[in-house]
C-alpha cells in the first residue's frame, strides 16, 4: 500500500521543489518506487519530478478539477511505494472564490487525499517565530494534518538549536535541518524555474540534492510520517476532449507548456499526436486534422521563429483547410508580430492580427473561466473552459473577433478574451478542464 505525503511551505521560494526532488531521488536510490504530483497549475515542476523518479508526474488542481478527475489522476500512484504531492505557494494559498472542488490551495489536496503535510520552513531572519508560523499552519484548518517540519537554509548550529527547541515545545516534529547549500539551487527565469530539459546537468543536481538531504534529514522518520493510502476508484475520468483525431503538436524549447494530463487524456480518447519543432523550421504534419501550439518561451526565440520560413509557410498552408489553436506563447506566434524585451519587433505567422510586446512587461496571473462565443478545436460554442494564465506580455493590438467571455476566479471580466480569424483561434489561458 503506498504511503502518501504532501510537501508544502508557508510561502513560495522556501525550497519545496528541491526537497521534493531530493526525497524522491533518495528513496528511489533505496529501491523504492516514487510517484510525484504537483498541486496547482505548474508546467515546470512535473518535468523535474519525472527526472528524479523516472515516472511521469501530473498536475492536480482543486479549482479546475472535480474530485473524480483528481482521483483518476492520483490513481497512477497505486503501484508506487511512496507518493509525494508538491504544493504551490503557501499551504493555504488559493483564490477567494471556490472552484470545482476547492480554491486551488494545496491544503485542499491534502484534506481530499487524507495525506499529512511535510512543511518546509526557512527560518532566515528569525528563530522561535518559525515555530509560531508552523503551529499556526498546523491549527488553521481542521482536516489538514501536519506530519512535521524540515528546516531549510539554517544559518548555524546555534540557530538550528533555537528553532528546534521552539518547535519541540510546540509539539511539532523536526525531521532535519538543511544548512545553506548553493550547489543545489535550481536556476530561475521570469516564469519560474528553467525547464528540466534545458539543464544538461539535471541528473547530477538532483543526485547532489539527494545526498545532501539524506545527510541532514531522517528519511526513515519522514517516510514513517506518511499516511498509508488506499485510493478509491474514480467515479469518472478527465474532463478533457481532444481537439482532433490526429493532432500536430508544436514541441520544443519555445513550445513546451502543456499539462501532461492533457496529452494523456487526448491519447486515452484515441487521438494520435505527432510533434514538430518550429525552432528546427519544421512544419506541422500534413496528415493531421488539427494543429496545436502550446505556450512556452517564444519571446526568447522570436528571431529564430521569424526567420524560419518553412515553419511559417507550412503553418499558414495548414490553416487554410484545418483548425490551428495557440495557447499563450503559441497564441502570440499565431499573431502578426512579437516585440521582444529589447524592443525588437519580430514578424510572426500572421494567422491572427494579435500583436504583443515584452518591452514593457506586466504580469498576468490567475485562474480563468471562459465561455466560448465561437468554437475552438475540441469545444463548441457555449463550452465553459477552466484554465490558468501566466505571462508578462502586453497586447499592442487585437483586431480579430473575440473567442470567449473570460472571467477571473472572482468572477470579474478580463480583457484577454482570446481571438479567432478563419480557422485560427488562440487564448492567453492554458486549458486545464472543461466544466461538464
Amino acid at each position: 500500500m503506498p504511503a502518501g505525503l504532501v510537501i508544502s511551505a508557508p510561502a513560495s521560494g522556501v525550497g519545496k521543489t528541491t526537497l521534493t526532488l531530493a526525497l524522491a531521488r533518495a528513496w528511489r536510490n533505496r529501491g523504492l518506487n516514487v510517484q510525484c504530483f504537483k498541486s496547482g497549475p505548474d508546467y515546470i515542476d512535473p518535468a523535474f519530478h519525472a527526472a528524479a523518479t523516472g515516472r511521469a508526474s501530473v498536475n492536480v488542481d482543486s479549482w479546475a478539477m472535480d474530485r473524480g478527475t483528481i482521483a483518476h489522476l492520483v490513481g497512477r500512484g497505486t503501484d508506487a511505494d511512496v507518493v509525494l504531492a508538491e504544493g504551490s505557494m503557501g499551504l493555504f494559498d488559493g483564490v477567494a472564490a471556490r472552484g470545482v472542488s476547492g480554491t486551488g490551495a494545496t491544503a485542499d489536496i491534502a484534506e481530499m487525499l487524507g495525506w499529512p503535510v511535510l512543511l518546509v520552513i526557512d527560518p532566515s531572519g528569525q528563530a522561535q517565530t518559525a515555530a509560531a508560523i508552523a503551529a499556526g499552519l498546523r491549527d488553521y484548518r481542521a482536516g489538514v494534518r501536519l506530519a512535521g517540519v524540515v528546516l531549510n537554509r539554517v544559518a548555524s548550529p546555534r540557530h538550528e538549536d533555537l528553532v528546534r527547541r521552539a518547535l519541540n515545545d510546540a509539539g511539532i516534529a523536526v525531521f532535519g535541518a538543511l544548512p545553506r547549500h548553493a550547489e543545489i539551487s535550481l536556476p530561475k527565469r521570469h516564469l519560474g524555474l528553467v525547464q528540466a530539459e534545458e539543464q544538461a546537468e539535471i541528473g547530477k543536481l538532483i543526485d547532489e540534492a539527494a545526498r545532501f538531504v539524506a545527510e541532514h534529514v531522517d528519511l526513515d522518520e519522514v517516510l514513517g510520517s506518511a499516511a498509508s493510502w488506499s485510493p478509491q476508484p474514480a467515479a469518472n475520468g478527465m474532463n478533457v476532449t481532444p481537439p482532433g483525431q490526429r493532432i500536430a503538436l508544436a514541441r520544443d524549447a519555445a513550445f513546451s507548456f502543456i499539462y501532461p494530463h492533457m496529452l494523456e487524456a487526448w491519447r486515452a480518447a484515441g487521438a494520435e499526436i505527432s510533434t514538430f519543432s518550429p525552432l528546427a523550421d519544421e512544419a506541422p504534419d500534413a496528415g493531421a486534422d488539427v494543429c496545436w501550439l502550446p505556450g512556452g518561451y517564444p519571446e526568447l526565440h522570436a528571431g529564430t521563429i521569424a526567420a524560419n520560413a518553412r515553419f511559417r509557410s507550412g503553418l499558414r498552408a495548414f490553416a487554410d483547410t484545418r483548425p490551428v489553436h495557440g495557447e499563450c506563447g503559441g497564441y502570440m506566434v499565431l499573431g502578426a508580430a512579437l516585440t521582444d524585451a529589447d524592443g525588437i519587433r519580430h514578424e510572426m505567422t500572421g494567422l491572427l492580427g494579435l500583436e504583443t510586446s515584452f518591452a514593457k512587461r506586466r504580469m498576468h496571473l490567475g485562474y480563468r473561466l471562459a465561455a466560448l462565443g465561437a468554437p475552438m478545436p475540441g469545444h463548441q460554442v457555449g463550452a465553459r473552459l477552466r484554465g490558468h494564465e501566466f505571462h508578462y506580455s502586453t497586447i499592442v493590438a487585437q483586431p480579430d473577433t473575440p473567442l470567449a467571455v473570460v472571467h477571473d476566479a472572482t468572477g470579474a471580466v478580463i480583457a484577454e478574451t482570446g481571438s479567432r480569424r478563419g480557422l485560427a483561434t488562440g487564448t492567453f489561458f492554458h486549458l486545464i478542464a472543461e466544466d461538464r
